[in-house]
Order: structure tokens, then C-alpha cells, then sequence
């Protein structure tokens, strides 16, 4: 009776594991069924041989167009494109195409912000409340957050981009933008944590322009754009020909994207510079550099819908990477694949090849 006792645990337990081992296998086949596999063929295919064809692949992945600009130390810089700068014009894509930097911006606005705090014009340790008290009681903890915690995403204020289908219906004006989050309770307490958010760099810019007494992007222009003699970086597409914005195109959405207003444009190669200057030492004072390395990075990428865009700077070849791409989609597959694209790239130019 012992032994026969014994054989059914022995066969219940090997049951048991025939169970596990095939609800394990239905799982993973399940999974497998899900996983983008555009994103695996990218990461694990050779190499191409250039940066010019690895551009054609980006295409070939279903983004409209790509502007890849390599500035590497001792090099002379290249420009590689493919796909459209505008597909129903059949205007192939342009190296001197206007993009939609996005989120880049706040590299532009953090350097603003180190020069200023140099000059002793503005402080980070001043308060929200200090430096807009028309806002205390419309948002959480304005008498707690600094002007540090804003450039350091650690002020706990709430995305006002995340809001409901906030992409779908873009907000123009500050105040439209404040609105959307209003009376919100606070992510977390100032200082605590840290998330990324737009309404800091929102408020770091309505702040610039109450020290100045004029628009926080003159001051970008007088003191880091015009020293580097950088013409072909905008606020807005209102102030380029719309005909040399590069088109832009959101997945489920036929129409292209370059008409609607969100931040700041500039070329591949403005960007480039930009960037090179900020990690180099050019662009700032010794003092602005110290305060600048307290508070952010030194590279940056942005999304907005038709335009995903990255500045990269790769410091053990001293290479600095901008690359467009004019597609995006709901799901962030193309922004991975982008993603993966930049890695690439980076082998490549480290391999020796253009």
C-alpha cells in the first residue's frame, strides 16, 4: 500500500510538472506572438556598410524620411539621407531640412538657465511661489519647488502632455496648458523622486521671460545661438518657409504634420553644433559649465507627432550624432526602432566607416 502510495505522489508530481512545462511553452509561444519582431531583425542584422545605407534601412522600416548628421573629432562631417522630405511632392528628403526638435528644447533652455544663474539673475534655490505667485494654489507646492527641482524634473508637478489625448488636441498658450492640470494633486512630494515632465520646462520658460522682461527664446538666441553663429534654429514653424520643413507623419493619421505649430525647429546640423559646443566647454563660462553639470544632461532626444529626433553625443569618439526621423506611431515601435538605428549608427562611425 506505501509503494503504491509513493508511485502516485511520483506520478502526480510528474504531472504537475507536464502541466507547468506546457502552460510554461504556451506562455512563451504566446509572448513570441507578441513581440515586435521588426525590432529583433533590426538589432540582429549585419551591419550595413555605411551610414548612407543604414538611412535606406531606417526608410525601409516604414519611417518617411531620415536625416542623419555625424560630426566626428578629426573628420570632416556628413550628412546622410533618405526616403522624403516631402512624399507628395516627391521632394527626395534634404540635409538642410527644418525638423521639429521637440523635447532637444530643453537642452537649449537648461544652458539658458546655468547663464543666467552665472550672471546672478536668477537663482535655483527661488521658489515657484517667489517667482510666480499667480500660480500658488493653481498648482501643488509651488512654496517648496526651486528652480532646481524644475530644470531637474524633481518638482512632482503633474505632465500636462499626459493628460487625456492631450496630442490629439494641443494646447497654444501657457494658460490652456496650466489648465490641464490645475488643482491636480502632485505626483510626489518636491524633491522626493524624480519624473519627467514638460510643465517644468513649461514654467522654467514663463520664469525666464518674467527675469528678462522679454521672450525666453531672444535671450537663447542673443547668447548661445548668435555666438555660434547658428542661423537655421527657430522658435516656430512660423518663422521658416513651411516648404523647407521636412513633412512629418503620425501613423493613423494621413495628413502630414508639418503645419502644426509645437516648439522649436532647426536644421540637423544646427543641432550638431549646438551640441557640440555644450559638451566641448564652448558654449558656456567655466562657472556656467560647473552650474550646468549640477543640473542636466548633455544630450537629448524629443517626440513630437510626425517627428522623432535625437542629439547624441558619443564622448569616447567624440562624435557627435543628430538624427531625424519623420515618422512616429501610437504604439513607440518606430521610436525603438529609432532608437535601435542610433546604436547602429554609433557602431558604425566607431568601426571607421562613413
Amino acid at each position: 500500500m506505501t509503494d503504491q502510495k509513493a508511485q502516485a505522489a511520483r506520478a502526480s508530481r510528474k504531472s504537475k510538472k507536464r502541466i507547468i512545462g506546457i502552460l510554461l511553452l504556451s506562455a512563451t509561444l504566446v509572448s513570441l506572438f507578441f513581440v515586435p519582431w521588426v525590432l529583433v531583425w533590426a538589432w540582429i542584422r549585419p551591419l550595413p556598410a555605411s551610414n548612407e545605407a543604414q538611412a535606406e534601412q531606417a526608410v525601409a522600416y516604414g519611417f518617411s524620411g531620415v536625416v542623419v548628421y555625424v560630426d566626428k573629432h578629426g573628420e570632416p562631417p556628413g550628412t546622410y539621407t533618405a526616403g522624403w522630405h516631402d512624399p507628395v511632392k516627391k521632394v527626395p528628403a534634404r540635409a538642410d531640412a527644418y525638423f521639429k526638435i521637440g523635447s532637444i528644447n530643453k537642452l537649449y533652455t537648461a544652458a539658458a538657465i546655468a547663464k543666467l544663474v552665472g550672471e546672478g539673475r536668477l537663482s535655483l534655490d527661488r521658489t515657484l511661489a517667489d517667482l510666480l505667485p499667480e500660480l500658488v494654489g493653481r498648482i501643488a507646492n509651488t512654496e517648496r519647488i526651486t528652480v532646481r527641482m524644475l530644470v531637474q524634473h524633481r518638482s512632482g508637478i503633474p505632465n500636462y502632455t499626459d493628460t487625456p489625448d492631450y496630442w490629439a488636441h494641443p494646447k497654444a498658450t501657457f494658460e490652456e496648458k496650466v489648465a490641464l492640470i490645475q488643482g491636480a494633486p502632485a505626483d510626489f512630494e518636491p524633491g522626493e523622486d524624480y519624473a519627467y515632465c514638460n510643465t517644468n520646462y513649461l514654467l522654467l520658460n514663463r520664469i525666464m521671460e518674467k527675469t528678462l522682461g522679454h521672450g525666453s527664446f531672444q535671450f537663447i538666441q542673443e547668447r548661445i545661438l548668435n555666438p555660434l553663429r547658428l542661423s537655421h534654429t527657430f522658435a516656430s514653424i512660423q518663422d521658416v518657409d513651411i516648404a523647407d520643413m521636412m513633412s512629418g507623419f503620425h501613423q493613423g493619421h494621413a495628413v502630414d504634420l508639418k503645419t502644426d505649430d509645437i516648439g522649436m525647429v532647426a536644421t540637423a546640423q544646427d543641432v550638431a553644433v549646438f551640441l557640440r559646443a555644450l559638451n566641448t566647454g564652448e558654449l558656456l563660462t567655466e562657472k556656467e559649465r560647473g552650474i550646468y553639470v549640477s543640473i542636466y544632461e548633455f544630450e537629448h532626444s524629443g517626440w513630437v507627432p510626425g517627428y522623432a529626433s535625437f542629439a547624441l553625443y558619443h564622448a569616447d569618439q567624440d562624435a557627435v550624432v543628430v538624427s531625424f526621423y519623420s515618422t512616429t506611431d501610437p504604439d513607440l515601435i518606430l521610436w525603438n526602432l529609432a532608437e535601435i538605428i542610433n546604436g547602429r549608427i554609433a557602431r558604425i562611425i566607431a568601426r571607421g566607416d562613413a
